[in-house]
Protein backbone atom coordinates (compact mmCIF):
# COMPACT_ATOMS: atom_id res chain seq x y z
CA UNK A 1 0.00 0.00 0.00
CA UNK A 2 1.56 3.50 -0.95
CA UNK A 3 0.48 6.89 1.20
CA UNK A 4 -1.40 8.22 -2.06
CA UNK A 5 -3.75 4.84 -1.47
CA UNK A 6 -4.15 6.07 2.02
CA UNK A 7 -4.99 9.57 2.89
CA UNK A 8 -4.27 9.01 6.46
CA UNK A 9 -0.84 8.06 6.07
CA UNK A 10 -0.09 10.23 3.57
CA UNK A 11 -0.76 13.24 6.04
CA UNK A 12 1.50 11.16 8.69
CA UNK A 13 4.15 11.03 6.35
CA UNK A 14 3.77 15.02 5.49
CA UNK A 15 3.65 15.86 8.92
CA UNK A 16 6.51 13.87 10.06
CA UNK A 17 8.71 15.60 6.72
CA UNK A 18 7.67 18.53 7.97
CA UNK A 19 8.01 18.34 11.92
CA UNK A 20 8.54 22.01 13.39
CA UNK A 21 11.65 22.31 14.98
CA UNK A 22 11.69 23.35 19.02
CA UNK A 23 11.55 26.95 18.94
CA UNK A 24 8.73 26.72 16.26
CA UNK A 25 6.86 24.37 18.53
CA UNK A 26 7.23 26.66 21.96
CA UNK A 27 6.11 29.73 19.59
CA UNK A 28 2.68 27.48 18.89
CA UNK A 29 1.83 26.51 22.09
CA UNK A 30 2.22 29.82 23.42
CA UNK A 31 -0.36 31.34 21.16
CA UNK A 32 -2.59 28.44 21.44
CA UNK A 33 -2.01 28.82 25.16
CA UNK A 34 -2.74 33.12 24.64
CA UNK A 35 -5.74 32.18 22.43
CA UNK A 36 -7.56 30.02 25.36
CA UNK A 37 -6.69 32.19 28.09
CA UNK A 38 -8.64 34.59 26.25
CA UNK A 39 -11.77 32.48 25.61
CA UNK A 40 -11.53 31.68 29.57
CA UNK A 41 -11.03 35.50 30.69
CA UNK A 42 -13.70 36.29 29.19
CA UNK A 43 -15.86 33.20 30.81
CA UNK A 44 -14.51 33.92 34.32
CA UNK A 45 -14.74 37.69 34.30
CA UNK A 46 -18.24 39.17 34.45
CA UNK A 47 -19.62 36.97 38.05
CA UNK A 48 -17.52 39.36 39.77
CA UNK A 49 -19.27 42.33 38.34
CA UNK A 50 -22.92 40.85 38.83
CA UNK A 51 -24.19 44.23 40.91
CA UNK A 52 -22.40 46.74 38.71
CA UNK A 53 -24.07 45.59 35.43
CA UNK A 54 -27.54 46.00 37.11
CA UNK A 55 -27.13 48.87 38.54
CA UNK A 56 -25.19 50.47 35.33
CA UNK A 57 -27.96 49.02 33.04
CA UNK A 58 -31.11 49.79 35.33
CA UNK A 59 -31.54 46.17 34.73
CA UNK A 60 -32.82 42.65 36.37
CA UNK A 61 -30.71 40.16 38.37
CA UNK A 62 -32.22 37.62 36.13
CA UNK A 63 -31.48 39.67 32.60
CA UNK A 64 -28.04 39.98 34.46
CA UNK A 65 -27.48 36.42 34.54
CA UNK A 66 -28.24 35.81 30.98
CA UNK A 67 -25.39 37.93 30.31
CA UNK A 68 -23.23 35.81 32.19
CA UNK A 69 -24.53 32.58 30.96
CA UNK A 70 -25.56 33.40 27.11
CA UNK A 71 -21.61 33.42 26.34
CA UNK A 72 -20.95 29.69 28.02
CA UNK A 73 -24.42 28.55 26.08
CA UNK A 74 -23.42 29.86 23.00
CA UNK A 75 -19.94 28.69 23.18
CA UNK A 76 -20.88 25.14 25.03
CA UNK A 77 -23.51 24.82 22.05
CA UNK A 78 -21.01 25.27 19.15
CA UNK A 79 -17.83 23.52 20.33
CA UNK A 80 -18.63 20.83 18.28
CA UNK A 81 -20.19 21.59 15.05
CA UNK A 82 -17.71 24.25 14.88
CA UNK A 83 -14.52 21.91 15.72
CA UNK A 84 -15.41 19.72 12.90
CA UNK A 85 -15.82 22.57 10.67
CA UNK A 86 -12.25 23.40 11.61
CA UNK A 87 -11.06 19.97 10.57
CA UNK A 88 -12.34 20.62 7.16
CA UNK A 89 -11.88 24.31 6.46
CA UNK A 90 -8.47 24.26 8.05
CA UNK A 91 -7.46 25.12 11.34
CA UNK A 92 -5.30 27.94 10.97
CA UNK A 93 -8.62 29.97 9.51
CA UNK A 94 -10.50 29.17 11.70
CA UNK A 95 -8.20 30.49 15.07
CA UNK A 96 -8.13 33.36 13.04
CA UNK A 97 -11.69 34.60 12.08
CA UNK A 98 -12.50 33.06 15.77
CA UNK A 99 -9.98 35.70 17.70
CA UNK A 100 -11.18 38.04 14.97
CA UNK A 101 -14.64 37.82 15.98
CA UNK A 102 -14.58 37.21 19.72
CA UNK A 103 -12.03 40.49 20.04
CA UNK A 104 -14.46 42.53 18.27
CA UNK A 105 -17.28 40.99 20.27
CA UNK A 106 -15.59 41.80 23.23
CA UNK A 107 -14.77 45.41 22.40
CA UNK A 108 -18.56 45.98 21.79
CA UNK A 109 -19.07 44.50 25.02
CA UNK A 110 -16.72 46.67 27.13
CA UNK A 111 -19.08 50.13 25.08
CA UNK A 112 -22.41 48.76 25.18
CA UNK A 113 -24.96 51.36 26.20
CA UNK A 114 -27.78 48.95 26.86
CA UNK A 115 -28.39 45.59 28.30
CA UNK A 116 -30.01 44.25 25.15
CA UNK A 117 -26.49 45.29 23.17
CA UNK A 118 -24.25 43.86 25.97
CA UNK A 119 -26.49 40.55 25.55
CA UNK A 120 -25.97 40.17 22.20
CA UNK A 121 -22.27 41.13 22.03
CA UNK A 122 -21.71 38.05 24.73
CA UNK A 123 -23.68 35.79 22.24
CA UNK A 124 -21.55 36.49 19.68
CA UNK A 125 -18.46 36.55 21.59
CA UNK A 126 -19.24 33.00 22.73
CA UNK A 127 -19.56 32.17 19.03
CA UNK A 128 -16.20 33.26 18.52
CA UNK A 129 -14.94 31.45 21.46
CA UNK A 130 -16.44 28.14 20.16
CA UNK A 131 -14.31 28.77 17.01
CA UNK A 132 -11.18 29.36 19.16
CA UNK A 133 -11.29 27.03 21.74
CA UNK A 134 -11.55 23.62 19.69
CA UNK A 135 -8.83 24.98 17.18
CA UNK A 136 -6.23 25.86 19.80
CA UNK A 137 -6.45 21.87 21.22
CA UNK A 138 -6.63 20.53 17.84
CA UNK A 139 -3.52 22.38 16.45
CA UNK A 140 -1.42 20.61 19.40
CA UNK A 141 -2.27 17.63 18.56
CA UNK A 142 -1.56 17.68 15.46
CA UNK A 143 1.72 19.62 15.58
CA UNK A 144 3.22 18.15 18.33
CA UNK A 145 4.99 14.75 17.98
CA UNK A 146 3.82 11.81 19.86
CA UNK A 147 7.00 12.48 22.60
CA UNK A 148 5.95 15.73 23.58
CA UNK A 149 2.10 16.08 23.30
CA UNK A 150 1.62 15.20 26.44
CA UNK A 151 3.68 17.81 27.76
CA UNK A 152 2.05 20.46 26.14
CA UNK A 153 -1.36 19.32 26.48
CA UNK A 154 -0.43 19.61 29.97
CA UNK A 155 -0.10 23.35 29.53
CA UNK A 156 -3.09 23.52 27.70
CA UNK A 157 -5.07 22.03 30.74
CA UNK A 158 -2.89 24.05 32.96
CA UNK A 159 -4.06 27.05 31.49
CA UNK A 160 -7.72 25.76 30.93
CA UNK A 161 -7.99 25.59 34.56
CA UNK A 162 -5.93 27.90 36.34
CA UNK A 163 -6.85 30.32 33.79
CA UNK A 164 -9.85 30.62 35.16
CA UNK A 165 -8.99 31.31 38.84
CA UNK A 166 -6.27 34.05 37.81
CA UNK A 167 -9.15 35.45 35.30
CA UNK A 168 -11.76 35.98 38.65
CA UNK A 169 -8.84 37.27 40.71
CA UNK A 170 -7.91 40.01 37.61
CA UNK A 171 -11.45 40.73 37.49
CA UNK A 172 -12.28 41.42 41.05
CA UNK A 173 -9.01 43.46 40.70
CA UNK A 174 -10.41 45.70 37.67
CA UNK A 175 -13.62 45.87 39.17
CA UNK A 176 -12.30 47.54 42.13
CA UNK A 177 -9.94 49.79 40.99
CA UNK A 178 -11.40 50.92 38.08
CA UNK A 179 -14.58 50.09 36.13
CA UNK A 180 -16.39 46.93 35.15
CA UNK A 181 -15.70 47.71 31.30
CA UNK A 182 -12.33 47.68 31.81
CA UNK A 183 -12.92 43.03 32.28
CA UNK A 184 -12.95 43.27 28.63
CA UNK A 185 -9.31 44.49 28.01
CA UNK A 186 -7.94 41.54 28.91
CA UNK A 187 -9.50 39.47 26.65
CA UNK A 188 -9.23 41.98 23.92
CA UNK A 189 -5.23 42.57 24.39
CA UNK A 190 -4.74 38.69 24.70
CA UNK A 191 -6.71 38.25 21.27
CA UNK A 192 -5.09 40.51 19.36
CA UNK A 193 -1.58 39.04 20.72
CA UNK A 194 -3.25 35.71 20.02
CA UNK A 195 -4.06 36.80 16.43
CA UNK A 196 -0.73 38.18 15.78
CA UNK A 197 0.84 34.89 16.69
CA UNK A 198 -1.52 33.02 14.83
CA UNK A 199 -0.93 35.16 11.62
CA UNK A 200 3.09 34.38 11.62
CA UNK A 201 3.61 31.17 13.18
CA UNK A 202 1.07 28.93 13.54
CA UNK A 203 0.82 26.11 10.72
CA UNK A 204 -2.59 25.25 8.75
CA UNK A 205 -3.44 21.95 9.18
CA UNK A 206 -6.62 20.33 6.70
CA UNK A 207 -8.30 17.00 6.68
CA UNK A 208 -10.15 16.00 3.70
CA UNK A 209 -12.76 13.48 3.93
CA UNK A 210 -14.78 11.95 1.28
CA UNK A 211 -18.15 12.55 3.32
CA UNK A 212 -20.08 15.57 3.41
CA UNK A 213 -20.25 17.36 6.69
CA UNK A 214 -23.03 15.46 9.17
CA UNK A 215 -25.34 18.74 9.12
CA UNK A 216 -28.01 16.63 11.03
CA UNK A 217 -25.94 15.47 13.61
CA UNK A 218 -24.27 19.15 14.38
CA UNK A 219 -27.66 20.83 14.73
CA UNK A 220 -29.31 18.45 17.12
CA UNK A 221 -25.91 18.20 19.37
CA UNK A 222 -26.38 22.18 19.38
CA UNK A 223 -30.27 21.48 20.49
CA UNK A 224 -29.00 18.94 23.11
CA UNK A 225 -25.91 21.19 24.46
CA UNK A 226 -28.77 24.00 24.72
CA UNK A 227 -31.75 22.26 26.63
CA UNK A 228 -29.34 20.41 29.04
CA UNK A 229 -27.07 23.57 29.60
CA UNK A 230 -29.63 25.25 30.11
CA UNK A 231 -31.22 23.14 32.75
CA UNK A 232 -28.59 23.47 34.66
CA UNK A 233 -27.68 27.52 34.34
CA UNK A 234 -31.46 28.13 34.90
CA UNK A 235 -32.62 25.52 37.10
CA UNK A 236 -31.45 26.90 40.80
CA UNK A 237 -32.64 30.26 39.36
CA UNK A 238 -36.30 29.80 38.04
CA UNK A 239 -36.88 26.38 40.25
CA UNK A 240 -36.34 22.72 39.24
CA UNK A 241 -40.29 22.07 38.55
CA UNK A 242 -41.02 25.16 36.64
CA UNK A 243 -42.72 24.51 33.48
CA UNK A 244 -39.45 26.24 30.87
CA UNK A 245 -37.09 23.96 33.04
CA UNK A 246 -38.77 20.84 32.74
CA UNK A 247 -39.77 21.13 28.79
CA UNK A 248 -35.93 22.55 28.24
CA UNK A 249 -34.66 19.21 30.30
CA UNK A 250 -37.10 17.05 28.33
CA UNK A 251 -35.96 18.82 25.26
CA UNK A 252 -32.49 18.25 25.53
CA UNK A 253 -32.48 14.71 26.62
CA UNK A 254 -34.70 14.18 23.33
CA UNK A 255 -32.87 15.22 21.16
CA UNK A 256 -29.64 13.77 22.95
CA UNK A 257 -31.17 10.30 22.35
CA UNK A 258 -31.53 11.55 18.69
CA UNK A 259 -28.10 12.83 18.04
CA UNK A 260 -26.56 9.35 19.30
CA UNK A 261 -29.28 7.17 17.53
CA UNK A 262 -28.60 9.58 14.37
CA UNK A 263 -24.53 9.06 14.80
CA UNK A 264 -24.86 5.35 15.05
CA UNK A 265 -27.08 5.23 11.71
CA UNK A 266 -24.40 7.42 9.72
CA UNK A 267 -21.43 5.00 10.98
CA UNK A 268 -18.38 6.06 8.95
CA UNK A 269 -19.39 9.89 7.80
CA UNK A 270 -20.68 10.59 11.60
CA UNK A 271 -20.14 13.57 13.38
CA UNK A 272 -18.89 11.56 16.42
CA UNK A 273 -18.60 8.18 16.62
CA UNK A 274 -20.49 7.40 19.77
CA UNK A 275 -19.18 3.89 19.52
CA UNK A 276 -16.02 4.90 20.50
CA UNK A 277 -17.33 5.72 24.36
CA UNK A 278 -17.43 1.96 24.88
CA UNK A 279 -13.00 2.46 25.19
CA UNK A 280 -11.86 3.09 28.30
CA UNK A 281 -10.00 5.66 27.46
CA UNK A 282 -12.08 8.13 26.02
CA UNK A 283 -15.16 6.92 28.80
CA UNK A 284 -12.60 7.59 31.45
CA UNK A 285 -11.19 10.49 30.45
CA UNK A 286 -14.61 12.11 29.62
CA UNK A 287 -15.91 11.20 33.09
CA UNK A 288 -13.00 12.22 34.44
CA UNK A 289 -12.77 15.55 33.11
CA UNK A 290 -16.80 16.17 33.89
CA UNK A 291 -16.04 16.07 37.42
CA UNK A 292 -12.67 17.70 37.90
CA UNK A 293 -14.23 20.94 36.67
CA UNK A 294 -17.46 20.10 38.14
CA UNK A 295 -15.88 20.14 41.76
CA UNK A 296 -13.40 23.36 40.18
CA UNK A 297 -16.19 25.78 39.25
CA UNK A 298 -18.56 24.31 42.46
CA UNK A 299 -16.20 24.72 44.81
CA UNK A 300 -15.36 28.41 43.52
CA UNK A 301 -19.12 29.21 43.42
CA UNK A 302 -19.41 28.59 47.28
CA UNK A 303 -16.46 30.16 48.31
CA UNK A 304 -17.30 33.30 47.14
CA UNK A 305 -19.88 33.91 49.89
CA UNK A 306 -18.01 31.26 52.55
CA UNK A 307 -15.15 34.29 52.27
CA UNK A 308 -17.49 37.29 51.57
CA UNK A 309 -20.69 36.69 53.77
CA UNK A 310 -18.26 34.49 56.77
CA UNK A 311 -14.73 36.00 56.66
CA UNK A 312 -16.31 39.29 56.05
CA UNK A 313 -13.70 39.88 53.00
CA UNK A 314 -14.09 42.35 50.01
CA UNK A 315 -14.56 40.63 46.28
CA UNK A 316 -10.72 40.79 45.44
CA UNK A 317 -9.48 39.55 48.75
CA UNK A 318 -11.55 37.01 48.23
CA UNK A 319 -10.28 36.25 44.45
CA UNK A 320 -7.18 36.28 46.17
CA UNK A 321 -7.99 33.48 48.84
CA UNK A 322 -9.13 31.41 45.61
CA UNK A 323 -5.62 31.26 43.97
CA UNK A 324 -4.67 28.16 46.30
CA UNK A 325 -6.25 26.35 43.34
CA UNK A 326 -3.92 27.59 40.85
CA UNK A 327 -2.27 24.60 42.46
CA UNK A 328 -3.48 22.97 39.33
CA UNK A 329 -1.19 24.43 36.55
CA UNK A 330 2.26 23.10 37.71
CA UNK A 331 0.39 19.86 38.35
CA UNK A 332 -0.76 19.85 34.85
CA UNK A 333 3.15 20.07 33.84
CA UNK A 334 3.90 17.35 36.19
CA UNK A 335 1.00 14.90 34.83
CA UNK A 336 2.83 13.62 31.83
CA UNK A 337 5.91 12.35 33.93
CA UNK A 338 3.84 10.73 36.33
CA UNK A 339 1.63 9.11 34.37
CA UNK A 340 4.77 7.94 32.38
CA UNK A 341 6.22 6.68 35.61
CA UNK A 342 3.38 4.78 37.33
CA UNK A 343 0.56 5.07 34.27
CA UNK A 344 -2.04 6.64 33.19
CA UNK A 345 -4.80 5.03 35.02
CA UNK A 346 -2.45 5.53 38.52
CA UNK A 347 -2.14 9.25 37.69
CA UNK A 348 -5.93 9.53 37.19
CA UNK A 349 -6.71 7.83 39.93
CA UNK A 350 -4.03 9.80 42.17
CA UNK A 351 -5.35 13.05 41.00
CA UNK A 352 -9.36 11.98 41.74
CA UNK A 353 -7.95 10.75 45.24
CA UNK A 354 -6.45 14.08 46.00
CA UNK A 355 -10.06 15.59 45.21
CA UNK A 356 -11.73 13.87 47.61
CA UNK A 357 -9.18 13.83 49.79
CA UNK A 358 -9.49 17.83 49.85
CA UNK A 359 -13.15 17.37 49.59
CA UNK A 360 -12.43 15.62 52.56
CA UNK A 361 -10.21 18.24 54.60
CA UNK A 362 -12.94 21.03 53.80
CA UNK A 363 -15.78 18.82 55.36
CA UNK A 364 -14.03 18.46 58.59
CA UNK A 365 -11.86 21.46 59.51
CA UNK A 366 -13.30 24.53 57.22
CA UNK A 367 -15.29 26.37 60.48
CA UNK A 368 -16.78 29.89 61.32
CA UNK A 369 -13.82 30.52 63.70
CA UNK A 370 -10.81 28.80 61.90
CA UNK A 371 -11.14 31.37 58.80
CA UNK A 372 -8.78 31.07 55.38
CA UNK A 373 -6.66 28.40 57.47
CA UNK A 374 -8.89 25.98 57.61
CA UNK A 375 -9.66 26.35 53.97
CA UNK A 376 -5.89 26.64 52.62
CA UNK A 377 -5.11 22.56 52.93
CA UNK A 378 -8.25 21.68 50.71
CA UNK A 379 -7.91 24.44 48.56
CA UNK A 380 -3.98 22.87 47.67
CA UNK A 381 -5.06 19.41 47.77
CA UNK A 382 -8.12 19.99 44.77
CA UNK A 383 -5.66 22.28 42.83
CA UNK A 384 -3.01 19.55 42.89
CA UNK A 385 -5.43 17.03 42.43
CA UNK A 386 -7.56 18.07 39.48
CA UNK A 387 -4.25 19.54 37.97
CA UNK A 388 -3.39 16.24 38.07
CA UNK A 389 -6.20 14.34 36.73
CA UNK A 390 -7.22 16.84 33.55
CA UNK A 391 -4.47 16.45 31.06
CA UNK A 392 -4.12 12.60 31.09
CA UNK A 393 -7.62 12.80 31.24
CA UNK A 394 -7.66 15.36 27.88
CA UNK A 395 -4.75 13.29 26.59
CA UNK A 396 -7.48 10.36 26.55
CA UNK A 397 -9.85 11.88 24.91
CA UNK A 398 -7.76 13.24 22.09
CA UNK A 399 -5.76 10.11 21.45
CA UNK A 400 -9.01 8.13 21.16
CA UNK A 401 -10.13 9.86 17.85
CA UNK A 402 -8.16 9.63 14.51
CA UNK A 403 -5.93 12.50 13.09
CA UNK A 404 -8.65 13.86 10.44
CA UNK A 405 -11.41 14.33 13.72
CA UNK A 406 -8.84 15.88 16.17
CA UNK A 407 -11.17 19.30 16.18
CA UNK A 408 -14.23 17.21 17.03
CA UNK A 409 -12.09 15.65 19.58
CA UNK A 410 -10.54 18.56 21.20
CA UNK A 411 -14.42 20.16 21.07
CA UNK A 412 -15.56 17.22 22.80
CA UNK A 413 -13.22 17.50 25.79
CA UNK A 414 -14.16 21.42 25.47
CA UNK A 415 -18.00 20.31 26.01
CA UNK A 416 -17.72 17.90 28.33
CA UNK A 417 -15.37 21.16 30.85
CA UNK A 418 -18.54 23.40 30.23
CA UNK A 419 -20.99 20.68 31.07
CA UNK A 420 -18.69 19.71 34.25
CA UNK A 421 -18.86 23.25 34.62
CA UNK A 422 -22.72 24.12 34.57
CA UNK A 423 -23.11 20.62 36.61
CA UNK A 424 -20.67 21.37 39.50
CA UNK A 425 -22.48 24.83 40.36
CA UNK A 426 -25.80 23.57 40.13
CA UNK A 427 -24.91 20.78 42.21
CA UNK A 428 -22.58 21.94 44.52
CA UNK A 429 -24.63 25.14 44.98
CA UNK A 430 -28.31 23.31 45.47
CA UNK A 431 -26.47 21.22 48.05
CA UNK A 432 -24.98 23.82 49.67
CA UNK A 433 -28.85 25.79 49.66
CA UNK A 434 -30.36 23.00 51.06
CA UNK A 435 -27.91 22.25 53.96
CA UNK A 436 -28.12 26.40 54.80
CA UNK A 437 -31.87 26.23 55.04
CA UNK A 438 -32.20 22.87 57.01
CA UNK A 439 -29.69 24.06 59.67
CA UNK A 440 -31.04 27.39 59.80
CA UNK A 441 -34.38 26.75 60.28
CA UNK A 442 -34.23 25.91 63.70
CA UNK A 443 -32.12 29.30 65.09
CA UNK A 444 -34.84 31.14 63.68
CA UNK A 445 -37.09 31.44 66.83
CA UNK A 446 -38.27 34.63 68.71
CA UNK A 447 -37.85 36.37 64.97
CA UNK A 448 -40.77 38.28 63.22
CA UNK A 449 -42.01 36.04 60.34
CA UNK A 450 -40.80 38.45 57.49
CA UNK A 451 -37.20 38.44 58.92
CA UNK A 452 -37.30 34.97 59.48
CA UNK A 453 -38.45 33.97 55.60
CA UNK A 454 -35.91 36.12 54.17
CA UNK A 455 -33.19 34.75 57.11
CA UNK A 456 -33.89 31.00 54.94
CA UNK A 457 -33.23 32.77 51.55
CA UNK A 458 -29.74 32.65 51.88
CA UNK A 459 -26.95 33.89 54.19
CA UNK A 460 -26.17 37.29 52.15
CA UNK A 461 -30.15 37.81 52.85
CA UNK A 462 -29.78 36.75 56.69
CA UNK A 463 -26.84 39.42 56.92
CA UNK A 464 -29.27 42.18 55.39
CA UNK A 465 -32.14 41.40 57.63
CA UNK A 466 -30.03 41.64 60.52
CA UNK A 467 -29.98 45.43 60.40
CA UNK A 468 -33.64 45.75 61.02
CA UNK A 469 -33.71 42.65 64.03
CA UNK A 470 -32.84 44.63 66.71
CA UNK A 471 -31.01 43.27 69.22
CA UNK A 472 -31.52 39.92 67.66
CA UNK A 473 -29.49 40.84 65.03
CA UNK A 474 -25.51 39.21 66.11
CA UNK A 475 -27.84 36.55 67.02
CA UNK A 476 -28.97 35.82 63.26
CA UNK A 477 -25.58 36.70 61.78
CA UNK A 478 -23.82 34.15 64.15
CA UNK A 479 -27.10 31.57 63.46
CA UNK A 480 -26.25 32.36 59.61
CA UNK A 481 -22.46 32.06 59.55
CA UNK A 482 -23.10 28.85 61.45
CA UNK A 483 -25.48 27.58 59.22
CA UNK A 484 -24.13 28.28 55.68
CA UNK A 485 -20.81 26.03 57.73
CA UNK A 486 -23.39 23.38 58.33
CA UNK A 487 -24.63 23.39 54.72
CA UNK A 488 -21.25 23.46 53.37
CA UNK A 489 -20.17 20.00 55.31
CA UNK A 490 -23.02 18.45 53.89
CA UNK A 491 -22.26 19.32 50.26
CA UNK A 492 -18.55 18.24 50.81
CA UNK A 493 -19.43 14.74 52.25
CA UNK A 494 -21.61 14.07 49.32
CA UNK A 495 -18.52 15.17 47.03
CA UNK A 496 -16.22 12.81 49.31
CA UNK A 497 -18.85 10.66 48.53
CA UNK A 498 -18.90 10.69 44.40
CA UNK A 499 -14.95 11.52 43.97
CA UNK A 500 -14.79 7.54 46.05
CA UNK A 501 -17.16 5.77 43.26
CA UNK A 502 -15.45 7.83 40.70
CA UNK A 503 -11.80 6.46 41.96
CA UNK A 504 -12.89 3.03 42.04
CA UNK A 505 -14.38 3.16 38.50
CA UNK A 506 -10.73 4.44 37.13
CA UNK A 507 -9.10 2.02 39.10
CA UNK A 508 -11.43 -0.53 37.47
CA UNK A 509 -11.98 0.73 34.22
CA UNK A 510 -9.30 3.43 33.46
CA UNK A 511 -7.67 4.03 30.40
CA UNK A 512 -4.92 1.43 30.18
CA UNK A 513 -2.46 3.45 28.00
CA UNK A 514 -1.99 7.60 27.28
CA UNK A 515 -3.13 6.58 23.78
CA UNK A 516 -4.26 3.68 21.53
CA UNK A 517 -1.86 1.34 19.71
CA UNK A 518 -1.48 2.83 16.27
CA UNK A 519 -3.27 0.34 13.55
CA UNK A 520 -0.07 -1.72 11.67
CA UNK A 521 0.09 0.46 8.71
CA UNK A 522 0.54 3.45 10.51
CA UNK A 523 3.34 1.45 12.90
CA UNK A 524 4.77 0.03 9.54
CA UNK A 525 4.82 3.58 7.86
CA UNK A 526 6.30 5.55 11.17
CA UNK A 527 9.14 2.73 11.50
CA UNK A 528 9.79 3.31 7.54
CA UNK A 529 10.21 7.25 8.44
CA UNK A 530 12.33 6.83 10.94
CA UNK A 531 15.05 4.69 9.41
CA UNK A 532 15.29 7.07 6.60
Amino acid sequence: MTTSQHPQLAAIAASSGNAPDARRLRTILIAVSIALMAVIASSAGLSVAQTHLAVSFGTSQSTVLWIINSYTLALAALLLPLGAVGDRLGRKPMLIAGLAVFGAASVVAALAPTAEVMLGARVVAGIGAAMIMPVTLAVITSSFPEEQRGKAIGVWTGVAGGGGVLGLFLSAFLVDAANWRWLFALPVVLAVVALAMTLKSIPNSVERSAHSFDTVGALVSVVAVVGLIFVLQEGPERGWTAPVTLISLAVGLIAAVGFVAWELHRRDASLLDVRLFRERGLAGGAITLLVAFGVQAGITVVLFPFFQAVLGWSALLSSLGIMPMAAMVPASSLAPRVAARIGVRWTLATGVALVGAGLALMALFVSVDGGFLSVLPGLLALGFGIGLAMTPSTEAITSSLPREKQGVASALNDVTREFGTALGVALLGALLSAGYRNAIGGKLHGLPQGTADTARQGIANALEAAGSAGSNGQDLVAAARQSFVDGWHEAMWVGVALMGVLFAYIVLRGPRSSAPEAPAAEAELAGSIAGR
